[in-house]
This record gives C-alpha cells, sequence and structure tokens, in this order.
C-alpha cells in the first residue's frame, strides 16, 4: 500500500509540473526538508517571471528517503536545475519515549546515519540523479543548529556539512553553502533557541539566498 500511495503521489505531481510550467521558462525542482519547504514558497514569488519552481511532494527526510524516492520525484520530466539537500534529518538523534516533536533526544536517542553513511548515501543520491537527468545539480549546505535543539548537536551540522561538500566537489555538484548566513538568520527570525525553524521572515532571507544562486545558474 505504501509503494502504490506513493506511485500515485508522484503521478499526481507530475501532472502538476505539466499543467504549471510556463512554456519556455527553465523548470527547476527542489528537493529537501521542512526548511527547503518554508523558503520554496519566497524562491517561487522571486523567480516567478524567469523558472518555474516546484518542490517534490512533502518532506524529504534523510538520504534514506531520498534513496527511495528520487528517481520518482524526478519522473520523466526534464528539468533544467534540481537543487538538493539533505542533512539535518541525518544528524538526528531519536528516542522511542521521547517527549519531544519528533521523538528527538541527543541524549539518549540513536542518529539517524552516521557521517559515513550520510556521505556514502549522498554519493548514491548523486549517482541516481545523474542516471536519471541532465539537469544542473545544485546542493544546498544545512541550515544552522540551535545549542538547545533537543536531538542535534550544534557541532555535527558543520562536520555533516563538510563531508557533503567533499561528496559535491567529486561529483562535479555546484554548492550553495548557506550555512554561515543561517546562522545569522536565525539568531535574528528563528523560532526558537531549540528549533531549527524559522519565521516567515526568516524563510524570506534564506530564501533570497537560494534565489540569487539560482539566478546566476539560470542566467
Amino acid at each position: 500500500m505504501k509503494k502504490f500511495s506513493s506511485k500515485i503521489v508522484a503521478a499526481l505531481f507530475v501532472l502538476i509540473v505539466l499543467v504549471s510550467c510556463q512554456q519556455g521558462n527553465p523548470k527547476i525542482l527542489i528537493i529537501g526538508d521542512s526548511t527547503s519547504l518554508g523558503y520554496t514558497p519566497f524562491v517561487k514569488e522571486d523567480l516567478k517571471e524567469v523558472a518555474d519552481v516546484f518542490h517534490n511532494p512533502g518532506n524529504a527526510q534523510h538520504t534514506g528517503t531520498g534513496l527511495e524516492n528520487i528517481e520518482a520525484w524526478i519522473g520523466d520530466e526534464k528539468w533544467d536545475i534540481i537543487q538538493f539537500n539533505w542533512g539535518l534529518w541525518d544528524l538526528c538523534y531519536r528516542h522511542p519515549d521521547s517527549k519531544e516533536q519528533g521523538k528527538r533526544d541527543k541524549i539518549n536517542g540513536t542518529i539517524t546515519f552516521s557521517i559515513d553513511e550520510y556521505r556514502n548515501n549522498l554519493d548514491s543520491i548523486v549517482k541516481l540523479i545523474k542516471k536519471k537527468s541532465d539537469a544542473k545539480l545544485v546542493f544546498v549546505t544545512s541550515t544552522y543548529v540551535p545549542e538547545n535543539e533537543a536531538g542535534r548537536y550544534q557541532e555535527d551540522v558543520i562536520r555533516y556539512n563538510q563531508a557533503a561538500i567533499e561528496v559535491m566537489k567529486n561529483n562535479g555538484v555546484e554548492i550553495n553553502d548557506i550555512f554561515e548566513k543561517s546562522v545569522s538568520v536565525h539568531k535574528r527570525h528563528g523560532r526558537d533557541t531549540n528549533d531549527v525553524h524559522y519565521s516567515k521572515e526568516g524563510y524570506d532571507e534564506i530564501g533570497k539566498q537560494i534565489s540569487n544562486f539560482l539566478k546566476k545558474e539560470i542566467e
């Protein structure tokens, strides 16, 4: 049933893409977690005159989810740019008894994917994308983790970003490193000191970092 549902979602996504695209505009697919879901509407608005922007159905979560769904998300559509990101879910510790949202618990929990697993998963995902599509690829680094976040260590996001950058360089993938910018944005517009998410204003600012980079890629 789960596989059947995924196929239906993928088919509906392709239909939306076909109906929505303006003839002649570059087509951009954004793949990522809730952070990307937060900034994608602002990116769509910023690029509405020059590109058609879509996000994969739902939350891309961690690289394990990516490996399972990346080919369906790409489909048979001819994308000009595929932007993707994983990391914050991969480095998250979870415990079944945790009362925190998402069962996050960096003290007693188990990490979703080790840094080596994350590196290998990303490498496999890039190779799958390249087999499926001729699109220009852009990887976006993970954003800031506040110190009091329940399931994530602040220093891990730096380590995982470094691992991801190595993978992307080895595979010739463009890198939009937004981490440093996200630190200052979070301190002004983060939801809380224990939350990796942003207010509307924060997502708007992060979205501009994405839009400006994509505009250069389009040109």
